[in-house]
């Protein structure tokens, strides 16, 4: 999987996402909503590339009822995971534009998929409008508790005593749980196994029971099981530690041969079209959401920044 066009893609969404959390600004002034205004007169949907229960069904969630709140309509959230986010994705891209149909992109996986992927049918850069920024969740590598290590040297060591008899699961090809577990590969001379998954909902219990002894997934998807004592984090894929783990270390902190940060930032479309007053009253609406104190605790526990 080659990198830079990865790199790429993921530059070119961040910079749109931020670009526009200005521009946005610059839209409720010559856009101004009307008063009486009928958006929206009915519930509306954000759709997402991943399966219920995971990491991403999580925030959007939370961020739909706290949009449900500022709207004054329901905000239902509609799963569509599968081929690294393009079933989603397309399902996005191809809604009427209207603002009843959102996306909530994991940009990351987006980036991703949009470099291997070449022949997909929608594109985040090309074919939606980004609302605003949501957020970014950091990943981490977490092994099953049955596993006889307890730092990354005592996996890597582990996993070479017996070449080609281990897997690592992932959230689905293409997915950034996938290229941190191919990079963690080739960065430390692994012969281990990639098995794919539809989301974290589905690779984890296979983690659990030892089928696979590594996954890189985010942090919240991970906590309700590391808690739980079936999984243990060796480290995190960050820069530096994270207020919900103190105590744990970076994969650099943990001894891996190279520094690998990952983390997946999140972020709010609209598939391209709708109008330029609808995305300024949603962008005003988000914009309020993440300002409650409520939702900041929440997302806070969840280690999203």
């Amino acid at each position: 999987m080659m990198l830079s066009p990865v790199l790429h893609s993921l530059v070119a969404i961040k910079t749109l996402l931020r670009s526009f959390c200005c521009a946005s600004l610059l839209l409720v002034f010559f856009f101004p909503m009307p008063a009486q205004s009928a958006y929206p007169d009915r519930p509306i949907q954000i759709i997402i590339s991943f399966p219920p229960a995971g990491a991403t069904d999580v925030l959007t969630r939370a961020i739909g009822n706290q949009l449900s709140r500022e709207l004054g309509q329901p905000v239902v959230v509609e799963n569509r995971p599968a081929r690294g986010g393009a079933i989603g994705l397309t399902a996005g891209a191809r809604a009427t534009p209207n603002g009843y149909t959102l996306y909530l992109a994991a940009t990351s996986n987006q980036a991703i998929a949009a470099a291997v992927y070449r022949d997909q049918a929608a594109n985040l850069i090309e074919d939606f409008v980004p609302i605003g920024l949501v957020g970014s969740v950091p990943h981490a590598l977490v092994v099953p508790t049955i596993l006889p290590v307890k730092s990354i040297p005592e996996l890597i060591a582990y996993i070479k005593a017996k070449p080609r008899a281990y897997n690592f699961a992932s959230q689905g090809v293409g997915t950034l749980s996938h290229l941190e577990g191919e990079l963690f590969k080739a960065q430390n001379g692994l012969d281990i196994t990639h098995v794919p998954y539809k989301g974290s909902v589905q690779a984890l219990p296979d983690v659990v029971n030892g089928l696979s002894v590594m996954m890189f997934d985010s942090v919240t998807g991970s906590m309700p099981l590391v808690k739980g004592n079936k999984l243990k984090i060796l480290a995190v894929a960050s820069a530096k530690r994270i207020s919900l783990l103190p105590d744990v270390p970076t994969l650099t902190e943990a001894g891996a041969k190279k520094s690998l940060i990952a983390g997946n930032m999140f972020g709010l479309f609209a598939p391209k079209g709708v109008p330029a007053e609808i995305i300024s009253a949603l962008s005003a609406a988000l914009e309020r959401s993440l300002k409650e104190p409520k939702l900041i605790s929440t997302m806070a526990a969840q280690a999203r920044s």
